[in-house]
């Protein structure tokens, strides 16, 4: 239990931290950029976020819960073909690339350095998965904390000392910024890597080194990181295409289309930034519980399991229900005193149940990837997601709701997505609703 506090206190902490560095990044763009080329450079970042999906392939998830399931003497030979496959996975997602960039009209407006910049980011994310994966599967939380932060500071100071020094065209400007955000990524390659040796070097002295079947290792990794690199995918599916959705539904409604983007813009610019600012202590429950879950559920210690599972619910409240009490009560001065004042506050006020069972599910998915449910969190979110999106359009259309049927689609979604998250874990071991041992009626 030590271990599950520290680590999820050093993860948080440093993604707190990483928080406030974002936000500094983000105010050095805007006063440098100027508004269309920061606009620009943020419309390019969903692009590199799905190039990162595709380069990772969720190694971070599937490594560090083959190495939480495996005795020291196997992770040598889990990492090799870890690393084999990564090279593989980087050689197809580059030769992709090549092949689709030139194609793509979002890249036309760019410099045509960023093109090859995104293919050359690619290996690095690959190996840097590997690296994450293990120490992840390890547990060294301290050592991941440090390659957070290192990131961001490193991105920070890097646009300090370039528009400090330099004055550049717009179109060179985006690509600088690019080009600061991919060496923070190289940066953290290199510190991981270094991490990486030391502990294998350790891990080798200690422990005569075995093999086990190569098939075996790959079928694992494959297990877990193609289910949630799909996960990871229709998420970005899906949010690039909820914009579209909410502004037809509300032009169903009767709003005039220019004013619906004027309301999205507010619902996913304001209140999803204040709303899902304290998930990054969902996010060090995920990073922490996978290792542990795994490494429980391997050896069938199932009085582990359900400990752990209470205790991360119980977290959740305790973080949770404040932060979500305090959206309800100060809505309003809490969105004035970042953006003004604005008609998003009494959105956060309605969301409130999607932000509390966002902070759920995420410990929760964490429970199906260490279980071996990564199937079920997938199509748990394309059940929740079609429910959210048919919600959403029959809702948001009716003229006496709108906004407010959009928010009511939404939150039920979630709702849905956690349920489903909860009941299947219950099932699988052996808890009723109220988490105690023994079946439930709800399983009947």
């Amino acid at each position: 239990m030590n271990t599950f506090f520290r680590g999820v206190l050093v993860l948080s902490a440093a993604a707190f931290v990483g928080e406030c560095l974002e936000f500094m990044i983000n105010v050095v763009l805007a006063r440098e950029l100027g508004d269309e080329a920061f606009g620009l450079y943020m419309a390019i970042l969903p692009t590199m976020l799905f190039v990162v999906v595709l380069a990772s392939i969720e190694l971070p998830v599937s490594v560090s819960k083959l190495i939480a399931e495996k005795e020291p003497v196997y992770h040598w030979h889990v990492l090799g073909k870890a690393l084999q496959l990564a090279f593989v996975c980087a050689l197809a997602v580059m030769i992709g690339a090549l092949i689709v960039f030139p194609h793509l009209s979002v890249l036309h407006s760019y410099h045509a350095g960023v093109r090859w910049m995104l293919v050359l980011l690619v290996p690095i994310i690959t190996f840097s998965s590997v690296a994450r994966g293990y120490l992840m599967g390890a547990q060294e939380t301290g050592k991941i904390a440090v390659a957070n932060l290192l990131k961001r500071s490193t991105q920070l100071a890097g646009l300090l000392v370039v528009f400090k020094l330099f004055s550049f065209e717009s179109h060179i400007a985006i690509f600088m910024a690019l080009l600061a955000l991919k060496l923070s990524e190289l940066f953290v390659l290199i510190y991981l890597v270094i991490v990486f040796i030391g502990k294998i070097r350790e891990t080798k002295k200690a422990h005569v080194q075995k093999k086990g079947p190569k098939k075996e290792v790959y079928q694992k990794l494959l297990q877990v990181s193609l289910p949630t690199t799909g996960l990871r995918i229709f998420h970005s599916a899906t949010f690039a295409i909820k914009p579209f959705l909410i502004t037809k539904a509300l032009s169903n409604a009767g709003m005039i289309e220019s004013v619906a983007m004027v309301h999205y813009g507010k619902l996913s610019g304001i209140a999803f930034t204040i709303g899902f600012f304290p998930a990054f202590i969902a996010h060090a429950l995920l990073v922490v519980l996978i290792p542990i879950v795994s490494d429980a559920y391997a050896k069938r210690h199932y009085d582990v399991l359900h400990h752990y599972l209470r205790l991360s619910l119980l977290v959740t409240v305790v973080y949770g229900a404040p932060v979500v009490l305090a959206f309800f009560f100060f809505a309003e001065p809490i969105t004035t005193a970042f953006f003004g004042p604005s008609p998003a506050a009494g959105y956060l006020q309605v969301l409130i149940p999607y932000f509390l069972f966002h902070y759920f599910s995420t410990p929760l998915q964490a429970y199906l990837i260490g279980i071996g449910l990564v199937k079920d969190a997938f199509l748990h979110s394309l059940y929740a997601t079609t429910v959210s999106f048919c919600l959403m359009i029959a809702l948001g259309s009716m003229p006496s709701l709108k906004m407010d049927g959009i928010i009511l689609g939404m939150n039920m979604g979630a709702v849905l997505l956690t349920s489903l998250h909860y009941v299947t874990i219950c099932k699988k071991l052996n808890l009723n609703a109220l988490m105690r041992p023994g079946e439930s009626w709800i399983f009947k």
